[in-house]
Order: structure tokens, then sequence, then C-alpha cells
């Protein structure tokens, strides 16, 4: 009789020691555990015979792809001795392996691979189960395979999420490099590792970015970006959305094409550049324009940053100045004397013709000629009213650029 204690009548007690009751499947469980092992090694030998990713994988992942279903059968192993305590499967198993085994390898890998082993469990039930136990082995492992199931979905679940935060911030790092003229050599790396294939024809557009949840934003620009075939970099800084859209040449069709997700407002976009690096230049010309957008209340929406550069100018945004005095004045300039005169004079004769003539001793067909010769030298008609004053804001800061004066 195993030592007892006594109670204050001389009465024997409750044994010291309460023994542990006894597994159901004892025989059973002991019989598990000595063939874990040996299941382990079937299910990588099979692994190998059956699956040609797994072959073909460097020896440090096959290891590691050896260490999880080893840990797996054991956790089954604990599973089936203790089948009413909740499990943490995903730690048990999957946390053998290290975090970037999930980027090695894919979720249908990963299923393959546990429907390989869980095969190879199934296969050894009636040699490894005792006399009598084999359906309630085989029903433990139907339920530990679908917790297996679930186990494997919400690691990789984790692992997108994790990911999925780390592109985000990843991206908006680039975005706001791009924007704040910060963009280098590092820029182009984390780019690439975003998945930009370095276009060579690269736009940037700029709007006020809609309330709400900024991620349901960016998702709307990439679905917008996927159907007119664009690669895109985006983000929300601030109340402003920015994009980064590569593939098309064509700045007022791709910004037609991304203006859905944006908020009520304007929309600008800059002028195409030929790689990322050189985004800056049209990341900060849409957002000037953004700016002086408030001095041109009827601008089409979306509108060049090229069509707002007498409200930048005005503004006081130096590049847009510079652009209007080397791609206007300059040019009439070096074309000859005529030319300038005859649009200064018709811009002060209210866009007259006959009044333009008269006031330079010239037939109107010889105003009319050097006109079109002045059209044909900026890109910018004397005849439309829209770029009469772009016309004469560039001969302003012409001018005052002759005279020494910094425009």
């Amino acid at each position: 009789m195993p030592e007892s204690s006594r109670n204050d009548h001389g009465e024997p007690g409750p044994t010291a020691k309460s023994a542990a009751p006894a597994h159901p499947h004892a025989a059973t469980l002991r019989r598990l555990e000595k063939s874990s092992g040996r299941l382990a090694q079937n299910a990588i030998a099979r692994m190998d015979e059956q699956l040609p990713w797994y072959r073909a994988m460097p020896p440090e992942n096959r290891s590691w792809i050896g260490l999880v279903a080893q840990a797996g059968i054991a956790a089954f192993t604990e599973w089936f001795r203790h089948p009413e305590t909740p499990q943490a499967i995903s730690t048990d198993v999957f946390g053998t392996a290290p975090r970037e085994l999930t980027r090695a390898i894919s979720l249908r890998q990963t299923v393959e691979m546990v429907r390989v082993t869980m095969q190879v469990m199934e296969a050894a039930i009636d040699e490894v189960a005792a006399p009598g136990d084999e359906a309630v082995l085989r029903e433990a492992l139907l339920v530990y395979a679908r917790e297996i199931a679930f186990a494997t979905a919400q690691v990789y679940a984790q692992a997108a999420e994790a990911r999925g935060a780390w592109d985000a911030r990843l991206e908006s790092l680039v975005v706001n490099s791009v924007l704040s003229g910060e963009a280098d050599e590092g820029v182009l790396s984390r780019a690439a590792a975003l998945g930009w294939g370095s276009p060579d024809k690269i736009v940037v557009v700029l709007g006020t970015a809609p309330s709400g949840d900024s991620e349901l934003t960016v998702e709307a620009i990439r679905r917008a970006s996927r159907h007119a075939k664009l690669q895109v970099l985006t983000g929300v800084l601030g109340d402003r959305l920015i994009v980064v859209a590569g593939g098309d040449g064509d700045p007022m069709r791709v910004a037609k094409s991304l203006i859905g997700p944006f908020a009520a407002g304007p929309v600008v976009a800059g002028p195409v550049v030929g790689d990322l690096l050189s985004a800056t230049r049209s990341a900060q010309a849409a957002a000037a324009g953004l700016r002086a957008c408030a001095a041109w209340p009827d601008a089409p929406r979306p509108v060049l940053a090229d069509d707002l550069l007498p409200e930048r100018a005005m503004a006081g945004d130096r590049a847009a100045r510079e652009q209007l005095v080397e791609e206007i004045y300059s040019p009439l300039e070096e074309a000859g004397s005529a030319l300038l005169e005859t649009l200064s004079v018709y811009l002060e004769q209210a866009s007259s013709l006959e009044g333009a003539a008269r006031m330079l001793f010239v037939h109107p067909n010889t105003v009319r000629y050097r006109l079109r010769r002045v059209t044909d030298v900026t890109g910018w008609s004397p005849s439309d009213v829209r770029s009469a004053f772009t016309l004469r804001i560039a001969l302003i800061l012409g001018r005052l650029s002759d005279a020494g004066q910094t425009p």
C-alpha cells in the first residue's frame, strides 16, 4: 500500500501523491513516439521523389523544410497526447524555420509539403497504431490535418501582411524622396525591390487625397494603373496623393486614366521625364502647379503643369520663370527682332491684326504670317486667349532678364 497520511483520528487519508491517469491509447502513443523520426525521414524522401521544386532548392532551404516536417510530426504526437489542450500549431510547426522561408517557398508549395507529410503519416497508421486504435489514430490525423491547414494559411497571411506593411513604408519613402528632390541611387534600389521596372517615360501626378483609409486609395490607384497598363509608385503624404507613373509618354492620358481615386479639386500632371531620378523635376513641377491652381479657377481637370506656367511664374516658381524665358522668349529673340516686335504690338493692340499692321506699317497678311511663325517657334498661338496670356508673361520675364533683373 502506498504511503498515506493520517487524520486526527488515526484513520488513513488520501495518498500523498496521486497517480496521473493513464493515456487511453498509451500503446499507440509510445509507438508513435518511436516512429516519429522514421516518419519524418520517409516524408522527406517522398518530397524529394514527388516535388521537383524541393529537389531544385538549395541545401539550406531543404534542411529547413526537413525540420518543419519533423516538427509537424512531433507536434502531432504531442497533440495526440493531449487532444483536449489547445495547441499553438503554427508556432510548434513553423516556428522552427526562419521567417525568410515564407519568401523561399510559396503557399502552394507549402500545401504540397504538408500534403505529402500527411500522406506518409496516413500510410503508416496500420503499422503505428496499436491493435484496435487504427480508427482513433486516423480520425486524430484528419483533425490535425485540418488544424495544420489553418495554421499554414495563418502563417502566410501574417507574412503577407508584414510584407505589405513594409512595402507600403518603403514605397512612401521612395515617393517622398522623389517629391522632395532627394532621389538618389538608393531610391533606385528601393524602387527595384518594389518591382519597379525602370520605364523610360515617367509622369508624376499630384492631387488631393480623399479622406478615409489611405490603403484603399492606394489600392484604387493600383487597379486603375493595371487597367491602363502603367507601372506606379504611389503614396498619400498628408492631404496629397502622389502617383509616379511609368510606361506612357502622354501626361494628360496618364492623368486621366488615374484620376478616379483623387478627391475633388485640381489634379496636375508634371512633364514627361526619362528615369526615376529625373522624376523629381516632374514632381516639383506638378507640386508648383497644384499650388498655383487657385489663380486659374477654370483650369481643366486634370491639367498639365506646363499649362500653368504663367500662374506658377507669378506664384514665385523660379523653374517656371526660367522655362518661359528659355522656351518662348529666347527662341523668338533668336528668330529675329521682327517676331518679338510683331507679337508685342499684336498683344498691345488687343489681338487685332489690323491694329498691329497699322502700328508696324505693314500689311495685315505680314502680321498674320509672323504670328504663324511665332506659333511654329514657341508652340503657343497668339490668337488663343490662354496662349496669348502665357506669351505676354514670357515677354515680360524675358525683358526683365535682358535688363539684368532676375525674373
